[in-house]
């Protein structure tokens, strides 16, 4: 999580009351079907007719798996023991949400280590190296934030540079942001690129950056520089999980994904990492996450991809509502699998692997509401008969963002009156006389007034659960959206109230 500097303030650790059993968790498939129809035709709008006719023969395919259920490769992936987990910052209890961090095998072409550089005063790895086969390719994501960071400037200015061209390394640290540091904080970022550089043997654009931590605290860049001999030593295929683990900040668990694809014929995978657990808000979310794939895709078409999916996935996911100033997704294609090389985008022997990098990705952003800052809930919220998929989208997330909504689904209080409320606020077109909220299935409101089968009772019971969702129809078109957030607890208060101290 990255977070601008506060003062430190006292406040307490409140335990969280004991919870229900969770609910059944809709697998990747079922929820990409959903996402996709929600923004599908928003999307058409924005993207070019390539991309659009793209997304549709995607969107028949998501619908397809979400009716037999979750694909194969997704499901191996997930093993059935629990995660150890170590949180990034102590005293943190890991999230009654957390997921297991899944068995990636390595992916040809990719080496990780990770180490410690120091920028937590505690014994943690806070530093990721990755070593890139030559010839790679490269895509990113990036904030829209308009006050952004060193390592974001530095990526998308290398990226147009190269064209995503034969990418070599990636440099991560958590514990500092450099953002908000002028020149001083680009210098560093310089420097270190440098040194990867020529550890490498490989120009300082073909190496992309990456920070999380405290905004307003230039980079120590002698921290990653005199440990990358020793880190470079301990290179290895197979450190998913270790490297999950040393981009965290206020994460509890560490958050991975993987997914295997056929491409002509020819088995590829897919595998990625992320983090993200407070400062969580679409537009394109707040985390890193990095993502590597054998397959052998051109860089002009893995950036479509990229961008077409983090808008269903990362976009579309909600912790508290702010951004943040250091986003990056990057998408890394080795080529090592032994595929044939892909050019474009909308090439039919891409299918099946367009379908697993959405469900890969989706995985990922889900994690993060999971591991909301202080999160006891996990909260699926639909907005149906809106004027159009951007409006419903725009109203999912009011009330997804709101604190009476959330503080209400921390209490295991049904209070629908709230979002309600949220509706009216979001500044769309409903009809009120017309609006309908659900809990899972049971009606709070009916076109408009009190459903006349309300029951308190069943309400009060549904939303004990750990995970349950909410839908609202507004009454005035076809348009609908899907987005996913959590509770808001007097632990998210605690949190950030001590993030610096």
């Amino acid at each position: 999580m990255t977070k601008s500097p506060k003062p430190a303030a006292a406040a307490k650790k409140a335990k969280a009351a004991p919870k229900a059993a969770a609910a059944p968790s809709p697998t990747p498939a079922e929820i990409v079907g959903q996402v996709g129809a929600s923004v599908g035709h928003t999307l058409e709008r924005a993207l070019d007719p390539l991309t659009a006719a793209l997304k549709r023969a995607g969107l028949r395919r998501a619908q397809k798996d979400a009716d037999q259920g979750v694909p194969e490769a997704i499901q191996a992936a997930k093993p059935a023991a629990a995660p150890a987990g170590t949180p990034g910052k102590p005293g943190l209890a890991v999230s009654p949400l957390a997921v297991p961090f899944p068995t990636i095998p390595p992916i040809a072409g990719v080496e990780i280590a990770t180490g410690r550089a120091g920028f937590y005063k505690h014994a943690r790895e806070d530093m990721l190296l990755m070593r890139f086969a030559e010839g790679t390719s490269c895509a990113g994501v990036f904030t829209r934030h308009g006050v952004g960071s060193a390592p974001v400037d530095w990526c998308k200015r290398q990226l147009a540079a190269s064209k995503g061209e034969d990418v070599r390394a990636l440099v991560v640290n958590a514990g500092c942001a450099n953002s908000f540091t002028g020149k001083p904080g680009a210098d560093a970022v310089r420097r270190v690129a440098t040194a990867v550089g020529k550890r490498f043997d490989c120009r300082q654009r073909d190496v992309m950056m990456a920070s999380t931590g405290v905004i307003g605290v230039i980079l120590d860049d002698s921290k990653i520089i005199s440990n990358l001999r020793e880190v470079e030593t301990r290179l290895t295929e197979d450190a998913w999980a270790g490297a999950a683990a040393a981009i965290m900040t206020t994460d509890t668990f560490p958050k991975g994904a993987y997914a295997t694809a056929m491409i002509d014929g020819r088995e590829v995978r897919i595998a990625g990492i992320t983090k993200g657990s407070g400062m969580i808000a679409p537009d394109m979310a707040t985390m890193l996450a990095f993502v590597a794939t054998d397959a052998a895709i051109a860089p002009a078409a893995l950036q479509t991809l990229v961008s077409l999916y983090t808008r269903t996935t990362f976009n579309c996911v909600t912790v508290d509502g702010d951004r943040s100033t250091n986003d990056t997704l990057l998408l890394f294609a080795t080529g090592k699998s032994g595929a044939p090389k892909i050019h474009r985008a909308g090439d039919r022997r891409l299918a099946d692997f367009r379908e697993k990098l959405e469900a890969v990705l989706l995985d990922l952003a889900l994690q993060l509401v999971r591991d909301g800052e202080g999160a006891s809930k996990f909260v699926k919220i639909t907005v149906n008969g809106a004027e159009s998929p951007l409006s419903a989208r725009k109203i999912a997330r009011t009330i997804a963002e709101s604190p009476l909504v959330k503080t209400a689904f921390a209490g295991e209080d049904a209070n629908w009156g709230r979002i309600v409320m949220a509706v009216g606020r979001a500044d769309e077109p409903v009809n009120r006389e017309k609006i309908s909220v659900r809990f899972g299935d049971l009606y709070a409101a009916r076109d408009g007034l009190v459903s006349a089968e309300y029951d308190e009772a069943a309400m009060s019971k549904y939303v004990k659960k750990q995970e349950f969702e909410v839908s609202v129809d507004v009454g005035v078109g076809k348009g609908s959206a899907t987005v996913w957030t959590c509770d808001l607890t007097k632990q998210y208060v605690a949190i950030n109230g001590d993030y610096r101290s």
